[in-house]
C-alpha cells in the first residue's frame, strides 16, 4: 500500500475514516466517486482468494507468531544486531507479559540531536498484522545496513523504535480489547472530555506509552491497524462529536507528547491468511522505510544555541494561524 496514495484518499473519504472498526469497503467507495481501482489496491486486498474459499480456515492464528515466539525473535534480533539496535521493555501487559522495544540506530540508546520515530503495532488485539510486518522491517533494516542508501539514512540519521505489540494479551485471547476487555485506543486522556484524566485508572499498556513518551521526545510515529485500507493524522475528536474516536493514542501523542502520529489501516481484513504476509510485506516495505526517512528528508530542521557561550537551549516554535506550539529541549 502506498501511504501516500492512501492520505489523499482518506481527505476524500471522511465516512471511512475508522480505527479497526466495522469491515468497510474504500475501494468500491472509490468506484462510486469515480476514482480508478488500481491494480495494485485490489490485489492487497483479494490475495488467495480462490484459495480461502476452498479450504476455509479453522484457526486464524496458524502462521502467526505467538507471544513467546514474538519475544523470541525479538531477542534475537537483539542479538544478532547489537552493533545497530537494543532491546528494552517499556513495562508489562495486564497478564504480564514484557512491551518489547527495539531501537535502531547507529548509537542506539545515546541521546542524540536527531529525530525520533516510533512504529506501534498491534494495538488491537485481533489486528496482528503489524507485529509481523514490524519484525520484518527491524530485520531487512539489519540485513540492508551499509549496502542500501535509504536504510543507512535511517541508521545513521534516525532513532527508530519498535514496538511490535502493544497489545499482547489481547492477541491470545483473539479479541480487541486487553485482558481486561478494554479497548486501548481509547484509554488516552482526551483533549475534549475529562473522563480519562485519572492517569493511575488507565491500563498498564496506556500508561507504559505515556511513560514512554515523557521518557523519549519522539519526532513522529505510526500505529499498525488493520480492518480498512485508510492512513488517518489528528485530529480523531472534535468538540462537537462530529468525529468518532475519543481517548484514543493518536491525538493524545499530537497534543501531550509533541509527536505527530499517524494510524494506518494496512489490510482490510483483520487476520488474513498468514500465506499473505510475505505479499503485504512487500506492498508495504517501500512506505514504511520512505515514512521513518521522512522525518530527515522533509520538514523544518535546526537547532538553538545561546548567543554568548554557543551551548543548546531549550525552545519552541509556533506556526502562524496554527493553534498549536512544538517544544524541543536541548536534548532533542
Amino acid at each position: 500500500m502506498n501511504i501516500k496514495f492512501c492520505i489523499i484518499f482518506s481527505l476524500f473519504l471522511r465516512n471511512v475514516i475508522a480505527r479497526g472498526g466495522d469491515r468497510i469497503n474504500p475501494l468500491s467507495s472509490a468506484s462510486d466517486l469515480g476514482f480508478p481501482n488500481h491494480g495494485y489496491v485490489v490485489l492487497a486486498r483479494h490475495l488467495f482468494e480462490d484459495n480461502q474459499a476452498r479450504h476455509p480456515r479453522t484457526d486464524i492464528t496458524r502462521g502467526y507468531m505467538t507471544n513467546s515466539e514474538l519475544e523470541k525473535a525479538v531477542k534475537e534480533f537483539g542479538r544478532r544486531c547489537s552493533h545497530i539496535s537494543r532491546v528494552y521493555s517499556i513495562g508489562k501487559s495486564v497478564q504480564g507479559f514484557p512491551l518489547l522495544v527495539i531501537e535502531i540506530s547507529d548509537k542506539p540508546g545515546k541521546e542524540e540531536p536527531e529525530p525520533a520515530f516510533k512504529f506501534v503495532g498491534n494495538v488491537h488485539g485481533d489486528e496482528p498484522v503489524g507485529r509481523e510486518l514490524l519484525i520484518l522491517l527491524a530485520n531487512w533494516i539489519c540485513d540492508n545496513y551499509m549496502r542500501d542508501p535509504l536504510v543507512n539514512l535511517i541508521v545513521d540519521k534516525v532513532h527508530l523504535h519498535i514496538l511490535p505489540s502493544m497489545n499482547p494479551d489481547g492477541f491470545s485471547l483473539k479479541r480487541r480489547g486487553n485482558a481486561n476487555d478494554i479497548d486501548l485506543n481509547r484509554d488516552f486522556p482526551d483533549q475534549f472530555f475529562p473522563w480519562n484524566n485519572d492517569e493511575d485508572a488507565r491500563q498498564p499498556e496506556t500508561k507504559a506509552i505515556m511513560s514512554w513518551l515523557r521518557e523519549i521526545h519522539f519526532t513522529a510515529s505510526a500505529s499498525l491497524h488493520g480492518g480498512a485500507l485508510v492512513a488517518n493524522y489528528p485530529w480523531d475528536g472534535s468538540l462537537d462529536k462530529r468525529y468518532p474516536v475519543y481517548g484514543g493514542m493518536q491525538d493524545w501523542n499530537y497534543i501531550y507528547g509533541g509527536c505527530f502520529e499517524l494510524t494506518l489501516e494496512i489490510t482490510d481484513n483483520k487476520w488474513p491468511n498468514a500465506m499473505e504476509l510475505p505479499t503485504i510485506w512487500e506492498y508495504n516495505k517501500m512506505s514504511m522505510l520512505n515514512l521513518i526517512a521522512s522525518l530527515v528528508k522533509t520538514g523544518v530542521h535546526g537547532r538553538v544555541f545561546s548567543s554568548d557561550r554557543g551551548r543548546p537551549l531549550s525552545g519552541l516554535i509556533t506556526i502562524k494561524e496554527i493553534n498549536y506550539t512544538v517544544l524541543f529541549s536541548h536534548k532533542s
